[in-house]
Formats: C-alpha cells, structure tokens, sequence
C-alpha cells in the first residue's frame, strides 16, 4: 500500500512561518476554540560563542508545518478500542465520530499530537487530508492556501523518488515510530538542532 499511499510533502526552507496553512484548516473545517488539526512550529536554537574578547551570538531558526501524517503504520488506529479510526485504500487515516466515545487512547499513542478531543462533539477529531475535498478533484486546503508553495501532496512513492526518502528531521520523534507519510525538505539547520543540546533548543507552537 505505501507506494499508493498519499502524503504531504514540506519544504522547509520555503515556509516563512506565516501560519497561512493553518488558518485555512481551522477556517474551512470550523474547527472549535483550541482546535488545530494543522499546526506551525518555530524552532529555534543558539547559544553565544566566545571569538577572541568578544561574545558572538549563534542563532538559528526555522518553521515546521505540521498536520496528521497519515501514517503507514497508523499507532492511533491500533491503539483504538472501538474501531472508530480507519485507513482508506490512498492511505487516508480517518475517524468515524459516531463510532468514537472520546477515550483519548489515540492522542496518547501518537507521537505527533495529531488527534485531538472536541468537547462540543464529544469525540477525536483530527485532519481529513481534506478527503471530501480530494474526493472532488480539489487541493487540501492547507496546500492550497500556502503563499509560497511550502506544502505539497502526491502519493508517497512520486514524492519520495523526486525528494528522497523520510528521514528523522529534529524535533520530530523517529520515522520508524510510525513511518509518517510526511516527506519534508529540511531547513539548512536541521541536522544542526539535532546535534545541539535539548536545552538550547526551542519548539514554539502558536
């Protein structure tokens, strides 16, 4: 199934940390007051250097758009007791409210935070992939929306063949946890966070 999978594509260094993608979500999908099914981090990183007499700040920041991977092994789904959570055939992870009694089992097992409790339906919501929309011939919204072209989608394979393979990108939690169908170009200091010190390191969600 991975090959006909669909997943996102991010390109790191194109995301300027507007937040574009994120108001579309909450906007189109009506999300209630705390809800984010699409969420921008900043992460940023430094510390001051000594050179000679003088103390030179060495800083770094980037952007990470991120939504539910729509993960090839989908823990949430295994975790879930009342077989409320689903996969499609393209690979879509979706959650039937009706079947969902809001036991939070799959928030716990998701490394990404991706399902989320609504207390006004009573029940896990998280992103679609804007399947109604895809089921239309449309663009999920967030990728539509996006002003400088940072977020993209395909099936996992066209993306991985033209971007390379899913690699752990910091502050992410390993790949293998639950191989994400989420390919990202990394920002050029990447592979620096990872390699610094978790203190000096800064997630900011907003």
């Amino acid at each position: 199934m991975t090959g006909q999978s669909l997943a996102f594509y991010f390109d790191a260094a194109a995301c300027s940390g507007c937040r574009t993608c994120q108001v579309a979500c909450k906007d189109h999908h009506t999300l209630t007051l705390g809800l984010r099914w699409r969420r921008v981090y900043e992460i940023t990183s430094g510390d001051w250097t000594r050179r000679g007499a003088a103390w030179v700040a060495d800083v770094s920041a980037f952007n990470l758009s991120i939504g539910c991977n729509h993960c090839d092994r989908p823990i949430c789904l295994e975790g879930c007791p009342t077989g409320a959570i689903r996969k499609r055939e393209d690979g879509i992870v979706l959650i039937d409210g009706h079947k969902c009694v809001g036991c939070r089992y799959c928030s716990w097992a998701c490394p990404y935070g991706a399902p989320q409790y609504d207390p006004q339906q009573g029940c896990m919501t998280k992103c679609t992939f804007c399947a109604e929309r895809l089921d239309q011939e449309q663009l999920p919204i967030c990728v539509a929306a996006c002003p400088l072209r940072a977020l993209d989608f395909s099936p996992r394979e066209a993306l991985e063949n033209k971007h390379g393979p899913i690699v752990h990108i910091s502050p992410l939690p390993p790949a293998d946890r639950t191989d994400p169908s989420l390919v990202i170009s990394a920002h050029r200091d990447a592979a620096r966070t990872c390699e610094l010190p978790a203190d000096i390191v800064k997630v900011t969600k907003s």
